[in-house]
This record gives C-alpha cells, sequence and structure tokens, in this order.
C-alpha cells in the first residue's frame, strides 16, 4: 500500500462523516490528525495539539493544505504534500484573516467541520475514524515498536547505582530523538517511589535498588506506550509472584480485546483477573489505560466508555499493582494479538492465558 492508497482509504471515511453529519467539507489542524492523514507526517515546531498546517478535505474528494509560507516549502520539500495530491495554499504570516477566507473561498456552502473549536466540532468523529489502523500503519507502528522499546531497553540496561531518574530520563531521550521519535512522555522512578507513585515523573533521585522506566513515544504520528523494571538486588519470590500476577492481568486484558467485544468487557475481564489473584483493591488505584494510536490514550477505559472495539485497533493497558507495572503496546485483529512494544533485549517470561501464549519482559536482574 502506497501513501496515495492509504490517504485514499482515509479520505473517504472522512467523506463518511460528511454524510453523517451534512457537511461539505472536513477541515483538520491538530497535530495527530495532521499525522493520520499524511502518513505520518509534521506540521508542528514544538508538541501540543495544534500544528501550523491544515488540510481541508471537501465531499468530492479535493484535498488541499493551507498554511502561511513559512511553512510552504518545507511542506512541499520535505511533507510531500503536492505529491500525495494537497493543494497548498499559502499567505503571508501575518494575514490573520487568510485561513477562515481560504476555506470560506473552497466551500461556498460554509458546512465545514473542523477538529478544533466550538462550531462543528468532529473531533471524536475523526478519532473514531482513526482506530481501524490500515496495513501501512500496522507495519510503521512495528517499526516504532521496535526502536522505541529497544531505546527504553537499552537505556534501563545501562543504569548504574548512583545516577539519577533524571540522568536516565535525558539518555533515553537522546535514544529516541536520535532514531527520529519524539518523547510526548517519560516516567522514571528509583527504590520506593515505584511503589509511592503511579505517575513518577523524573527527579534528581539517586537509583539504588530498583528503578522503573516507561513512557510515550510518537513514530510518524503514532504513539507507542511500554515499560520496563530493572532491580539492582535479587528479586523476591514475593516480588517475581506480584509481577508475575500482573503481567497475567495485562495479558487477560489484551486477550479480550478482541475486534467486536465492547471496551468495557476488558475492562471487566481485567478486574476479574486482579480479585482472582488476590489484588483486587489494586484495581482502584490506577486507570487501566486503553486504546492508542495517534493520542497517548483515545479513551482511559472506564465503565461508562461506550462503543466496541474495531478490527486493527491498538490498545494499551496499564494495569499495575504497588510496587509493580505491566505495559505494553499492541494491535487487535480478528486472527489475534500483534505485540509492538514487544521485548528485544530484555530478559523474557512466557505467559499462557486462556491457550494463548505471550512473550512478555521480565524484570531485569542486574546483580
Amino acid at each position: 500500500m502506497n501513501r496515495k492508497e492509504e490517504i485514499s482509504i482515509k479520505v473517504s471515511r472522512l467523506i463518511d462523516i460528511m454524510n453523517l453529519r451534512s457537511l461539505d467539507a472536513i477541515y483538520l489542524k491538530r497535530q495527530d490528525n495532521f499525522a493520520w492523514l499524511t502518513c505520518g507526517g509534521i506540521n508542528y515546531i514544538g508538541l501540543g495539539e495544534m500544528g501550523n498546517c491544515g488540510l481541508l478535505v471537501t465531499r468530492d474528494g479535493g484535498t488541499h493544505a493551507i498554511t502561511n509560507r513559512i511553512e510552504e516549502a518545507r511542506m512541499r520539500d520535505e511533507e510531500k504534500l503536492e505529491e500525495m495530491g494537497f493543494t497548498i495554499h499559502a499567505q503571508t504570516w501575518y494575514e490573520n484573516a487568510f485561513e477562515d477566507e481560504e476555506i470560506a473561498c473552497l466551500v461556498p456552502s460554509g458546512r465545514v467541520g473542523r477538529d478544533h473549536g466550538l462550531t462543528d466540532n468532529v473531533a471524536n468523529d475523526v478519532k473514531l475514524s482513526r482506530f481501524s489502523l490500515t496495513e501501512a500503519e500496522i507495519e510503521r507502528y512495528k517499526e516504532g515498536g521496535d526502536l522505541t522499546a529497544r531505546a527504553i531497553e537499552e537505556t534501563i540496561s545501562s543504569i548504574r547505582p548512583g545516577d539519577t531518574e533524571l540522568e536516565t530520563a535525558g539518555r533515553l531521550a537522546c535514544i529516541i530523538r536520535s532514531h527520529g521519535l519524539d518523547v510526548v512522555s517519560s516516567m522514571c522512578a528509583a527504590d520506593d517511589r515505584i511503589s509511592k507513585y503511579r505517575h513518577p515523573v523524573p527527579t534528581d533521585r539517586v537509583i539504588r535498588e530498583r528503578v522503573q522506566l516507561g513512557g510515550n513515544m510518537r513514530y510518524k504520528g503514532l504513539i507507542i506506550c511500554c515499560t520496563r523494571l530493572l532491580n539492582f538486588v535479587p528479586v523476591t519470590q514475593e516480588l517475581r509472584r506480584q509481577y508475575q500476577a500482573n503481567v497475567e492481568i495485562d495479558c487477560t486484558m489484551q486477550l479480550a480485546s478482541r475486534p467486536g467485544s465492547t471496551f468495557v468487557s476488558a475492562l471487566e475481564a481485567g478486574r476479574a483477573a486482579y480479585e482472582a489473584r488476590g489484588y483486587g483493591e489494586e484495581f482502584k488505584k490506577h486507570h487501566q489505560g486503553g486504546p492508542i494510536g495517534y493520542a497517548g490514550r483515545d479513551y482511559r477505559v472506564d465503565f461508562s466508555t461506550p462503543g466496541v472495539i474495531a478490527e486493527n485497533q491498538a490498545f494499551c493497558w496499564n494495569p499495575s499493582i504497588t510496587g509493580t507495572k505491566s505495559e505494553d503496546t499492541v494491535i487487535s485483529t480478528s486472527s489475534g494479538i500483534i505485540p509492538i512494544s514487544r521485548p528485544i533485549i530484555a530478559p523474557r517470561i512466557q505467559v499462557t492465558i486462556d491457550g494463548h501464549t505471550f512473550v512478555r519482559p521480565d524484570i531485569w536482574e542486574a546483580c
């Protein structure tokens, strides 16, 4: 599948939204949606919600890019928008009315849905249309997953007692950026901070006996999330039992994330798995994650989350038990789970749930 073929699929999905909402065009300017429609493109300077180039898709399948002359050359030369079929419209940076005037010219009816703002906002419709990944997106996801897992594992394996969490996060960021990925978020916890905080923002805390490292990395628009654990002291039998249970809960939720099933049913399977292993109260202490893709989590699934799982939809469940966590990105298909952030150089364990075997990262022991 080439990029034009992939874009054609996505334009068709946007036209379906137009038909549903009685619109004549949709205008996308969010960073995640730009990346989605352009097969991994970048319309931003810094990480955030909005970009500096918007994409207009009309009901007849027309595709346009609206930006300023600062961004115009890069959109043409590096993002290859014209080669992908987009007509570029650009004006000087101080022509503040140009964007709206150009959209009004291209869509005289004014019936334009947008992924931002308060009027005719179709952001959630577009998010739903991103859930089912194309074959090309799955291949990009695999590439990004390997790069992310390797970077986190190379970083955590390089840690020595006396290093700080901030030094570790900086080392990870260097590796990530050198491979063309973005650090969307990184978390690092030393020793007792692993148990104290579910979201351990890196600090100047010195690492002594244990460390947890993970986060969200972006590759061609797609977010990969995973976490790894390292011990400088022997892993106790109790910690080993707890981590095994934690991974089993994660695999149970992955297995329950079948296309056509509800998001809530996967969450219920996770809660039951916590309880069956004697950790029922831990379920209440942190959200369990949910669908991922062009956002860190499209939803943090709770018992009110509507809808069903799509074919080829990505997930990152992140069940945790105080002191351990299991977190990797996968894609759910009708033929099974595709691992995205699979262990590369980390030690591995095998977990079997209902006859399905998973290969997952183990706690690293460096002692």
